[in-house]
């Protein structure tokens, strides 16, 4: 393929059908991926679904994924896509997964009966997990912009793709920065117990074994806990540079107030996604020890991201107030999947499937290629520090 072809294909313009099924000796789509009987003068209807919460405590960050997707679609539409010589109208195809694992395999079971050309989703790794076997089963490629449990991509389903970093390249970074920057050498555990908590401090033990940092405690707590002054006496006593708590920010907050109590406030306070949080300076009620926080999230901020800045305007003038973090991955995660199936001038996923894996694609959230588990060559991560008072990026410095 040209560059000049392969650029286009990026960037998703129109493609006259030259990607001849005869020369690619890829099959042409069977018409149950077609809607209705083949009409060159009629739109072939391409259904990308989405499957997320849109109901439910976190139905806000379900329904953003779900408007990043409906951009995408929407901006498909704008640019008169063909394939197989007939022009394409792309369709969403929502659904709402509840945040439950149950209703997201049943979600996943209607994709497949409606034989979507491709899945968007699902937010969290508890229902991207089943929904994932489930497509892997019927065939359907799927994307999450979301979920972050090394588990997804672990399991071998060569169907199922990420375009956010995954904990453990979290995990890594922040041990990473922790040790290079902060000195730090020895450090004390606190496990929420909850599936999260537990799934990173697994990843966290197993990083801290390659940079030779010592665990010198390891504390549990819950994820509905309020006190832990017993939980930081404790830790005190061993004496660590740091401490990485692997729960939510509701628990971070007094936990860094009770290390102020405690004339903790110069050990370092590390954490994952669940406790970077913009709200965590209220939680903490601002304590001295606030300052000594670093967290971790995947992805890039809108503002380092290469179309980031332009498109949020964009997104704000179409969904206004709505914008929640997962929309760009969202966003992408489905312009990839729609070069796919334009660069294999097919919507059947047998036919598109490993144009898919073969992806380079300058998104708005960075450059997009998959390595063999579907994982990103290059995932990117955030660190933030709240040493304001205010979560702000954090710059690594050079070494």
């Amino acid at each position: 393929m040209s560059m000049t072809v392969r650029a286009a294909l990026s960037r998703c313009i129109h493609i006259p059908s030259v990607l001849a099924l005869a020369a690619t000796g890829l099959p042409l789509m069977p018409m149950a991926y077609a809607a209705g009987a083949a009409d060159v003068n009629k739109p072939l209807v391409v259904r990308i679904a989405h499957g997320g919460p849109i109901s439910g405590p976190i139905a806000a960050l379900g329904k953003d994924e779900e408007n990043g997707v409906r951009m995408a679609i929407e901006d498909l539409n704008a640019r008169k896509l063909q394939l197989g010589g007939r022009n394409v109208q792309w369709k969403l195809e929502a659904g709402d997964d509840a945040g439950d694992p149950g209703q997201a395999t049943s979600l996943a079971r209607m994709f497949c009966d409606k034989k979507v050309a491709a899945v968007v989703g699902h937010l969290q790794s508890g229902t991207t997990l089943p929904a994932a076997k489930i497509y892997n089963e019927c065939g359907i490629p799927n994307i999450t912009p979301a979920a972050t449990n090394p588990a997804i991509t672990d399991v071998g389903y060569d169907d199922t793709f990420r375009v956010i970093a995954s904990d453990k390249a979290m995990v890594d970074a922040l041990l990473d920065y922790a040790v290079k920057h902060q000195g730090v050498k020895r450090v004390a555990i606190i496990d929420d117990r909850t599936a999260y908590g537990q799934g990173i401090v697994k990843l966290f033990e197993a990083a801290a074994a390659e940079h030779d940092v010592q665990i010198v405690d390891k504390q549990y707590t819950s994820d509905k806990a309020t006190q832990f002054s017993s939980v930081l006496t404790a830790i005190k006593g061993h004496k660590p540079d740091a401490i990485f708590f692997a729960g939510l920010d509701a628990q971070a907050g007094p936990i860094l107030r009770q290390m102020s109590q405690l004339a903790m406030n110069q050990v370092k306070f590390l954490g994952g996604d669940a406790q970077c949080s913009e709200r965590l300076p209220v939680m903490a009620d601002k304590a001295p020890a606030l300052k000594n926080v670093v967290c971790v999230m995947s992805g890039n901020s809108l503002a380092s991201m290469p179309g980031g800045l332009a498109w949020k305007q964009k997104y704000d003038q179409r969904f206004p107030g709505q914008y929640q973090v997962y929309s760009p991955y969202a966003y992408d995660a489905t312009m990839v999947l729609a070069q796919a199936i334009i660069s294999a001038d097919s919507v059947h996923p047998e036919a598109y499937l490993p144009r898919l894996r073969q992806t380079h694609y300058e998104g708005v959230t960075g450059t997009i290629a998959f390595d063999s588990q579907g994982e990103l060559e290059n995932p990117r991560v955030t660190l933030y520090g709240y040493a304001s008072g205010e979560r702000k990026e954090l710059v690594v410095p050079a070494r």
